[in-house]
């Protein structure tokens, strides 16, 4: 049944990614795919001292916006990984401020901007995760576990935003139409030209390259920048991307929908799916999967090969009376089964993505968006209810738990698509790019695109992503300027969980990798990651990690669909002694 349920999502994938590709043919402004054309390589951006005193930037003026502070901030006033970070301004402000005339709420784009006083030339725009609504510290952190470095620190400009609306508007701003397309791509729309123009009036240049760069829903931001803004930007850095967010979020109810079946108590869902019993599973997974790339180390590398040599039916213990967390119930393995195949209506059609089998499923990151955020009033119940579907229902606030049970894939799921006089534009429009195969004017000025994803994601599938990219190399395949993997590469990161965590090697530095390809046209075949065990003093800690693994374990994350493999011989701690093959 999974295998079936699988090829019914790929055929549906399929289909969607030809119309898309045929509908982008057809444009007449819009460049086709197979024309040749010649693909610029972008120059390195020049740094510059800024012009002035921090103060001076109170008086900058762009429209609808509104700064509202800008001060010096000191070396050493913030800092990562124990590295003081450079002095910079600060600069505080808001955008587009107004009263919304559907629910009477005041809403402003607010953000903040940090500006080193000695820039590297870069920019990069932050986006945030979540529901948006506070505004994180502008230092761009882009991704990974511990991170040893983080933009501003490199000495790029950064900016961060709530994306039109704030936390006490969590997530009632959903009522809002404007603020629902804020949140989803008009916050960087109407940012972006501010932002170029307050770097200019700071160091008298615009940025010689430009980037976008998030985790989570800030990695799905970047890929719309990547669409929607492919004239602005050069390099896209999507860590953990909530690509298709509204379908993912639809998921996680159907989660809470099969783990309610199992569960002893429906309060609780993690009792659907104790800790003994996910070790249970991984030690399945292992036993079939760990040794597919050469060597038994804790880790599944070759995921596409386990697809076929693992099958919860028949590698899982099933429990011949009780529970006891060395097996599982008939009804368990179903469920879980079910949750891996994901979404489908009562005609059995696929609605999001299958989800690989990973050890990693033993991280609490991955149970607590499992067993807690399926169900939880600040996370995919409300997103849902009240932020994507339409019309939106205040309701589920008071009990997102009975909402995500009796969610109905047959009546409701339809309504992340719907509109109406109100909401003329649906969250499968403002929280998608408006043709996700359509790349060209990203490749044709020089862009280029890096997306990296945990395996064990519990919240946004790895697969969706894959099956965009597989989708993606197949709409670029008789390209004859580029291929996809010319201008877009994906990494896939074994027993990563969502962002980072989980049974992985999580800390790595994605965006240097993508400014040495930008903009010196070094194409990265492999990203060494490290793993934060007791002992590793860079970074923070994952307490996580199996006791038998170094504690600066490396590895390197190939872009797909290589993976990692053992050579052979030396310390099979190093990423030195795996190739990518």
């Amino acid at each position: 049944m999974q295998k079936n349920l699988r090829s019914i999502f790929t055929t549906s994938i399929s289909i969607l990614g030809m119309s898309l590709l045929l509908a982008s043919c057809g444009s007449d402004n819009e460049t086709s795919p197979i024309t040749q054309q010649t693909i610029p390589q972008l120059s390195p951006a020049v740094g510059t001292s800024i012009k002035g005193s921090c103060d001076d930037l109170k008086s900058f003026s762009f429209e609808h916006t509104t700064i509202t502070t800008a001060t010096l901030q000191d070396a050493g006033s913030l800092s990562v990984a124990n590295k003081p970070i450079r002095a910079h301004c600060l600069v505080t402000g808001h955008m587009y401020s107004r009263i919304s005339p559907v629910d009477g709420q005041q809403y402003q784009i607010g953000f903040e901007m940090r500006l080193p006083l000695d820039w590297n030339g870069r920019f990069l725009y932050q986006g945030n995760g979540g529901t948006d609504g506070n505004i994180a510290q502008a230092v761009g952190n882009v991704g990974s576990g511990g991170p040893l470095t983080n933009a501003l620190y490199e000495g790029f400009a950064v900016i961060s935003s709530d994306a039109g609306h704030s936390t006490q508007q969590n997530p009632t701003f959903g009522i809002d139409p404007q603020a629902r397309i804020d949140y989803g791509y008009g916050a960087i729309t109407k940012l972006t030209p501010m932002a170029k123009n307050l770097i200019k009036a700071a160091y008298g240049k615009i940025p010689d390259r430009s980037y976008a760069g998030g985790t989570s829903n800030g990695g799905r931001h970047a890929m719309i920048a990547a669409t929607r803004l492919p004239n602005e930007y050069d390099g896209i850095l999507a860590s953990t991307p909530g690509f298709h967010l509204p379908r993912a979020a639809a998921a996680q109810l159907y989660t809470a929908q099969q783990l309610r079946t199992v569960a002893t108590d429906e309060n609780d869902l993690s009792t659907a799916f104790n800790l003994s019993e996910r070790q249970t599973v991984a030690n399945s997974i292992l036993a079939r999967c760990d040794h597919l790339d050469g060597i038994v180390d804790g880790m599944v590398q070759n995921i596409e090969a386990c697809r076929s040599a693992f099958n919860i039916y028949k590698h899982v213990p099933v429990c011949q009376k009780e529970r006891n967390g060395n097996c599982l119930s008939t009804a368990q393995i179903q469920a879980i089964s079910n949750i891996f195949i994901g979404p489908v209506n009562s005609k059995g059609e696929a609605l999001y993505a299958t989800q690989p089998y990973d050890p990693g499923l033993l991280g609490s990151n991955w149970a607590s968006w499992k067993f807690e955020s399926s169900v939880g009033t600040a996370r995919d119940p409300v997103a849902v209810g009240i932020i994507f579907q339409v019309p939106p229902d205040l309701t589920v606030v008071q009990n997102s738990r009975q909402f995500a049970f009796n969610f109905n894939f047959d009546t409701d799921y339809p309504k992340l698509s719907a509109i109406n006089a109100t909401y003329q534009e649906s969250a499968m429009s403002f929280m998608l790019p408006p043709n996700e195969l359509n790349l060209d004017p990203l490749l044709y000025r020089g862009g280029k695109m890096l997306i990296v994803q945990g395996a064990a994601d519990g919240v946004f599938s790895v697969d969706d992503t894959q099956n965009w990219y597989d989708q993606l190399m197949q709409s670029y395949a008789n390209n004859t300027s580029a291929k996809a993997s010319d201008f877009v590469r994906f990494f896939r990161v074994p027993g990563m969980n969502h962002s980072s965590a989980g049974l992985a090697t999580d800390q790595f530095d994605a965006l240097h990798a993508l400014v040495r390809w930008v903009e010196y046209g070094e194409k990265p075949e492999r990203i060494i990651a490290t793993a934060r065990g007791i002992g590793n003093l860079s970074g923070k800690i994952n307490t996580e990690l199996p006791s038998d693994w170094a504690a600066d374990r490396t590895r390197p994350l190939c872009a797909y669909p290589l993976i990692a493999r053992y050579k052979g011989q030396g310390d099979s701690e190093k990423a030195e002694n795996f190739s990518c093959s």
